[in-house]
C-alpha cells in the first residue's frame, strides 16, 4: 500500500497497457469517407516511397478524385451492421484478450489510419496509469509499410509527452509455433466444412512493390516461410501468391489473380484460398478474394472456390495472440 500526503494530487495505480493496432478503415462505405481515409493512408511515406513533391499532385489531383467512388462500392459489399469488418473484428480481439493477463493489464485497440487513432489510445492508456505499454501491430509478417509505420506513429505520439511510458513492440510472429498451429487448426476446420476437396490451397498475402525486397525488406521472406511452415503442418504444399497490386511498378510475384487463372487452365477445378498475412478479415479478403477472386477463378474454368476466414477472434486466434503477447509481457507481469 502506497501512503501519500493528504494534499498529494491523484495518481492512478501503475498499470500496463497492451495496444493492438491494425491497418485502418474508412468510417463509412461512402466516397467522402473513403477519400479521407485514402488521403491519410496514401500520404504515409512508408506506404508510398515517392518524393512528396512528385506524389502529392498525383494523389490529390487524380487518385483522390477517381478511386474513392470505386473503393466505396467495394466497401459497401462487405460492410456490416457493426461497421467495417476489420474495425469490428479488431475491437472483438481486444475485448477477448481483456482479463487474460491479469487485472493490472489494460488491453485497447487502435488503427494506423482512421479511428481510433494511435495517439488517442496511447494518451488514454497513459491517463489510466499505464507507465508501460506493449505495442502490438497485428501484422504477422514484418513490413516497413505496415509494422514500421505503426511504430513510427507510436513513437511520434510519445515524442510529444513530457512523461513517457516505457515501450515494447511485438516482434513479427510469422514463424511462431503458436501462430502456425492456430492457422493449421483454422484451415483444417475450414476444409472439413467444405463439400469438396480442393485440388490446391492458395495462401494469398498482401502484395508489395518488388523494390521493397531489393531494398532489404524481409516481408517476402516472411511470407514464404509462413507458407512453407503451414504447408508442413497441414501435410501438403501451399501455393503462395500476392494480391492487391497498385500502380505500374513491378510487384511481388506471382499475383493472386494470375495464379487463380493459371490453376484453372492447368485443370485445378477446385481451390481453397487462405489469407495468412491478415489477422482479421477486411476489404482485401472479403471483397478482393471471396468475391472477385471467386469470379476470376470460375470465369477461367474453375468449378468450386472457397475462401477460408482469417483467424479473427476465433478461439484458436485469441489463444495464439494471448501466447505471443504474453511472451512479450514477461518481466512486467508474472504468468501462470
Amino acid at each position: 500500500m502506497i501512503h501519500r500526503p493528504p494534499d498529494h494530487p491523484p495518481v492512478p495505480e501503475p498499470k500496463i497497457g497492451v495496444l493492438l493496432v491494425n491497418l485502418g478503415t474508412p468510417d463509412a462505405p461512402t466516397p467522402a469517407a473513403v477519400r479521407r481515409y485514402l488521403a491519410e493512408f496514401l500520404s504515409d511515406r512508408r506506404v508510398v516511397e515517392i518524393p512528396s513533391l512528385v506524389w502529392q499532385p498525383i494523389l490529390r489531383g487524380i487518385i483522390l478524385n477517381v478511386r474513392p467512388k470505386k473503393s466505396a462500392h467495394a466497401y459497401a459489399q462487405v460492410w456490416t451492421e457493426a461497421g467495417s469488418p476489420l474495425a469490428a473484428i479488431t475491437a472483438r480481439q481486444a475485448a477477448a484478450l481483456r482479463g487474460r493477463f491479469g487485472e493490472s493489464v489494460i488491453v485497447e485497440h487502435a488503427m494506423r489510419y482512421g479511428r481510433p487513432a494511435i495517439a488517442d489510445r496511447i494518451a488514454a492508456l497513459k491517463a489510466k496509469g499505464c507507465d508501460r505499454i506493449l505495442l502490438a501491430p497485428l501484422y504477422p509478417q514484418y513490413c516497413a509499410a505496415t509494422t514500421a509505420s505503426v511504430n513510427d506513429a507510436t513513437f511520434a505520439a510519445i515524442a510529444a509527452m513530457r512523461w513517457q511510458p516505457a515501450l515494447r513492440t511485438l516482434p513479427a510472429y510469422f514463424d511462431h509455433p503458436a501462430y502456425i498451429e492456430a492457422l493449421a487448426v483454422s484451415v483444417r476446420e475450414g476444409l472439413a466444412a467444405l463439400d469438396f476437396i480442393p485440388d490446391a490451397i492458395i495462401a494469398s498475402f498482401h502484395g508489395m512493390p518488388q523494390r521493397t525486397l531489393e531494398l532489404g525488406d524481409p516481408y517476402h521472406c516472411h511470407c514464404q516461410k509462413t507458407g512453407r511452415l503451414l504447408g508442413e503442418a497441414l501435410g501438403r504444399e501451399l501455393v503462395v501468391c500476392f494480391q492487391s497490386r497498385f500502380g505500374r511498378a513491378r510487384w511481388l510475384e506471382p499475383s493472386t489473380e494470375q495464379t487463380l487463372a493459371r490453376l484453372a487452365r492447368e485443370g485445378m477445378r477446385r481451390v481453397a484460398v487462405i489469407a495468412p498475412g491478415f489477422s482479421a478479415d477486411c476489404l482485401e479478403t472479403l471483397e478482393e478474394i471471396a468475391i472477385r477472386g471467386r469470379e476470376q477463378f470460375l470465369a477461367a474454368g474453375g468449378e468450386s472456390f472457397a475462401y477460408l476466414p482469417c483467424l479473427n477472434d476465433s478461439s484458436a486466434g485469441i489463444e495464439m495472440l494471448e501466447n505471443v503477447i504474453g511472451e512479450q509481457l514477461e518481466g512486467w507481469i508474472k504468468r501462470a
